[in-house]
């Protein structure tokens, strides 16, 4: 954000964006955590070994849209962004305006659009910005602590705004979300990262 954009922003916001500066990511992710426990699912960010790992099947040469859920204080935005193209777009969902504006206030990329709203709402949201589909869709929301409906709502419009042969990229403590991903991708590959704080279970879900 450019200084005469941040002058024009109300007083509050300012300060509201500078105190998010002064906590710096861990402080910001854990309020979000303590806030929202449910639709957090973790304590700390992942591991930089579980984002090489759950980036490593995507053909960023034929990505133009990648869409995250829950990007929380942007973990894997940075890295995602090292790797799209010049011409690629990342979309990011979250509920909580906290990490919205947290996002907002630390990521200045052209190519990347903070979403407030819910990833349910994904087909509308990737239309709304110009896109008829997505190449890639990542989530690490916790599935198992979804309210009731949400978590087969999420799976089924993620891969109706998927491409054919786009993934669902999804990170998780437990499997819950492979049983929702099962409903609708055919193929789908397991993997598992110890080193992360819990070790995760990771999936990719082929659409054909």
């Amino acid at each position: 954000m450019t200084s005469p954009e941040l002058a024009q922003q109300p007083l509050s916001q300012r300060v509201k964006q500078s105190i998010m500066r002064r906590l710096g990511p861990w402080g910001v992710f854990l309020q979000g955590f303590l806030e929202h426990p449910v639709m957090v699912g973790s304590i700390i960010p992942s591991s930089r070994f579980t984002i090489a790992k759950m980036l490593a099947p995507v053909k960023w040469n034929e990505c133009r849209l990648f869409v995250e859920y829950g990007p929380g204080v942007g973990t894997f935005c940075r890295p995602v962004l090292e790797r799209l193209p010049r011409d690629g777009q990342l979309i990011v969902i979250d509920t909580n305006p906290l990490y919205i504006d947290y996002l907002k206030a630390t990521i200045s990329d052209s190519r990347f659009v903070p979403v407030l709203g819910s990833a349910a709402d994904v087909e509308d949201i990737v239309r709304a910005h110009g896109h008829d589909h997505a190449d890639y869709v990542l989530s690490g929301l916790p599935f198992s602590t979804l309210p009731d409906g949400v978590g087969p709502a999420i799976a089924a419009a993620t891969h109706r705004v998927l491409r054919p042969g786009g993934a669902f990229l999804v990170y998780q403590f437990s499997a819950k979300a492979r049983d929702f991903m099962a409903r609708h991708f055919t193929h789908i590959d397991a993997g598992f990262e110890p080193l992360n704080v819990l070790p995760c279970k990771l999936f990719w879900g082929w659409k054909d």
